[in-house]
């Protein structure tokens, strides 16, 4: 059995997923990567499948069904889930595993320190915006990727089938009943999308579609709005 399941929801990723899958066969232990695409129309699903990755295809793009179906496949007791613009540090491995291996681990649930590959200070004063929410507030987001064990997803109801807040979903469910641990090692994502918007704008674009996912609004229409 692997010690570590990785679940990747894919849609449209073939520019990035290949770097973060280098990163992930770095590790020394024996884990298994599970792509979970939404309906690619690049190359994704081709590089999942020559890469060595365990291909799920989706019904449909929708990022908490992916990362549940993805777990319902999953043989490890540990779970892994990461965005596929993300990128790892090459001693995450040893961090990850002597965090699986430390003893009443299985009843916290963990997430890297968020980084961006980007230089200036709007970006700094951004990673430390996220980790002072993820450490006082207990508020990581899916973008800083997710440790916890079987047992703990299972009982807080997995990954809701949400196109939209299904990372926030779950962490408020899962910090009910578990507490939410830095593993202390960094996880690189991304600045595509404060390039195209810029930080202050996309920032308040989040804050709002947070505030209207509170008031009920339908997270399919919440999805279209962030992503149209």
């Amino acid at each position: 059995m692997p010690i570590l399941s990785v679940i990747l929801p894919t849609l449209n990723e073939a520019e990035r997923l290949p770097l973060l899958v280098a990163d992930l066969h770095k590790c020394n232990e024996q884990i298994e990567i599970i792509v979970v695409d939404g309906g690619s129309t690049d190359k994704s699903v081709e590089i999942s499948r020559l890469s060595g990755c365990q291909l799920i295809k989706s019904t449909e793009a929708n990022r908490g069904a992916q990362m549940h179906l993805g777990a319902c496949h999953a043989e490890s007791n540990w779970f892994l889930f990461l965005h596929a613009d993300s990128r790892l540090t090459d001693n995450w491995s040893e961090i990850v595993s002597n965090t699986i291996l430390a003893r009443n681990s299985n009843k916290n649930a963990w997430y890297f320190d968020f980084k961006v590959k980007r230089n200036g200070l709007n970006m700094r004063l951004l990673e430390s915006i996220v980790f002072l929410r993820s450490q006082f507030l207990q508020r990581p987001y899916g973008d800083q990727g997710l440790l916890i064990n079987k047992n703990l997803y299972n009982s807080v109801g997995g990954f809701a089938p949400l196109y939209l807040m299904e990372d926030l979903d779950f962490i408020e469910r899962v910090s009910k009943r578990a507490k939410l641990n830095r593993l202390k090692s960094n996880i690189f994502t991304d600045a595509k999308k404060w390039d195209e918007k810029g930080l202050i704008k996309q920032t308040l674009i989040n804050l709002r579609l947070r505030i209207l996912w509170k008031k009920g609004k339908i997270n399919s229409d919440l999805y279209k709005e962030y992503y149209l």
